[in-house]
C-alpha cells in the first residue's frame, strides 16, 4: 500500500485568507468572532459568528461564473487554489477532488425561499439546482483544473470534512488514484443558518469556551480549507514540499442518539485510527478536539480521550473553535491546519476562552497561548449529529 501526504493546503476562513495568515493568527491565539453583519440578523436571538470579512468576493470571476456559484463553492475554489500552488507543477496530474459539506449552498437555498414566498415570484433561476447542490463545489474545482481522479461530495455534518479527507486518503493509499485534492466548505452564516441551530439551543449568545466550567454553547463559523494529498512516492520524486503524512483514519458510528455524543463511539474512531496508522498512542503528542464548546460534547470527549490515552502523560488537546469558529461541514478542514501548524511548524495552537477549569476537562488543553513543542504525531477528531465520529492520524513530515 502506498503512503499519503500532503504536498499543499490552502483556506479562506474567518481568521484569514491564507494558511500563512491563519497560521500567525492561530499561534497569536487571535479570534475570528464578531458581531454577525447579514441581512435580518437584527432578528436573530443568537447575532455573534466567525464571519469571513474583507474577503474579495469577485475573486476575478467572469458574470457567467458568479452566477454559478454560491458562497461555499467560492471558499473552496479559493482554499484549492492556493493549495494547487503550494503542492507546485505536477501535482494535479491525474488527480480527484473530495470535499464535505453539511448544507452546501443554503445561500442559494435562502436567496430563492425569498424570492418566492417573499417576493411573490413564480420562477426562480435556471441555475438555481447547479448552484445549490452538495457536490458543487467539489464539481467546480474538477472542472476548473481539469481533474478527472474520483470526485464527490460528502456530507455528514461535524464530520463531512475529515470522512472526505479520510477517504481520500483511502483512495490514494489503495491505488486508485495518485492525488486527491480534499477538505471542505461551508457558509452556513446567514440568517436560515443561524435560525435553525438557534431552535437546537446549543449556540452561546457571548462567546465559545471549549472545556472551560463557563462554557455555554458553539459559535458558528464559516470557510474552506482544501488540501492536496499525494502518493509519497510521485510527491518526493517532483521534488515537493511534504507537510506531513496522513497514516490513518478511524471511523464509528455510535447508532444511539441523534445529537448526544457517545464515550464509546469517539472512543472507538480514536482506536481505529491509531491502529491504522501503526501509532500507539503513547507516539500521540497533540490531538486536535472537536472541542465545541457545549456542556455534553466536551465532557465526553474528555472521557473518551481518557478512555484510549490513559493518564496521557505528555499529550496536549486544544481546541481551535474558539478561533475560527464551529465551520460545521467545513471544522475539520481548518482544524486539520491547526495539526499541520504542529506537525510542521512546532506550535501548538491554544483552546481560546478557557477561563476557568473544569474538573470533568482536566486534560492540558494548551490554555489561551500558543505553545512551541516537537511532536511526532497528531490525531484530529471530527464528532458529528448523528453520532458519525472520523478521526484522522497524521505523522510528521521530518
Amino acid at each position: 500500500m502506498r503512503r499519503v501526504v500532503i504536498t499543499g493546503a490552502g483556506t479562506v476562513n474567518a481568521l484569514a485568507h491564507d494558511l500563512p495568515g491563519t497560521y500567525a493568527a492561530l499561534a497569536a491565539g487571535r479570534s475570528g468572532i464578531g458581531p454577525l453583519e447579514f441581512r435580518d440578523a437584527d432578528r436573530l436571538t443568537i447575532r455573534i459568528g466567525a464571519q469571513i470579512r474583507g474577503w474579495a468576493w469577485d475573486q476575478g470571476l467572469t458574470p457567467q461564473e458568479q452566477s454559478l456559484y454560491d458562497p461555499f463553492t467560492r471558499y473552496a475554489l479559493a482554499a484549492a487554489e492556493e493549495a494547487l500552488a503550494m503542492a507546485g507543477p505536477g501535482a494535479a496530474e491525474g488527480a480527484g477532488v473530495l470535499i464535505g459539506s453539511a448544507s452546501g449552498g443554503i445561500h442559494t437555498w435562502e436567496e430563492n425561499y425569498r424570492a418566492v414566498f417573499e417576493g411573490g415570484r413564480n420562477r426562480v433561476p435556471p441555475l438555481t439546482v447547479p448552484r445549490l447542490m452538495m457536490n458543487a463545489a467539489a464539481s467546480h474545482i474538477g472542472m476548473r483544473h481539469g481533474l478527472t481522479g474520483p470526485t464527490f461530495a460528502v456530507s455528514s455534518a461535524c464530520s463531512s470534512s475529515n470522512h472526505a479527507i479520510g477517504q481520500a486518503f483511502r483512495l490514494i493509499r489503495d491505488g486508485y488514484a495518485p492525488a486527491m485534492l480534499a477538505g471542505g466548505a461551508e457558509a452556513m452564516l446567514c440568517f436560515s443558518g443561524i435560525k435553525a441551530w438557534e431552535g437546537l439551543r446549543v449556540l452561546s449568545p457571548d462567546g465559545c469556551r471549549p472545556f472551560s466550567a463557563s462554557r455555554n454553547g458553539m459559535v458558528m463559523g464559516e470557510g474552506a480549507a482544501v488540501f492536496v494529498l499525494e502518493d509519497e512516492t510521485r510527491a518526493r520524486a517532483r521534488g515537493a514540499q511534504v507537510l506531513a503524512e496522513i497514516s490513518g483514519f478511524g471511523m464509528t458510528a455510535d447508532a444511539g442518539d441523534i445529537v448526544v455524543p457517545s464515550v464509546g463511539g469517539a472512543a472507538g474512531a480514536m482506536r481505529a485510527a491509531l491502529a491504522e496508522a501503526g501509532l500507539a498512542p503513547e507516539e500521540i503528542g497533540y490531538i486536535n478536539a472537536h472541542g465545541t464548546g457545549t456542556r455534553v460534547n466536551d465532557r465526553n470527549e474528555v472521557a473518551a480521550i481518557r478512555e484510549v490515552f490513559g493518564a496521557a502523560a505528555g499529550l496536549m488537546v486544544s481546541s481551535t473553535k474558539a478561533a475560527h469558529g464551529h465551520a460545521i461541514g467545513a471544522t475539520g478542514a481548518l482544524e486539520l491546519i491547526a495539526c499541520l501548524m504542529a506537525l510542521d511548524q512546532g506550535v501548538i495552537a491554544p483552546t481560546l476562552g478557557l477561563d476557568r477549569a473544569d474538573p470533568d476537562c482536566d486534560l492540558d488543553h494548551v490554555p489561551n497561548e500558543a505553545r512551541r513543542a516537537l511532536t511526532g504525531a497528531a490525531l484530529s477528531n471530527s464528532f458529528a449529529f448523528g453520532g458519525l465520529n472520523a478521526v484522522l492520524a497524521l505523522r510528521a513530515a521530518r
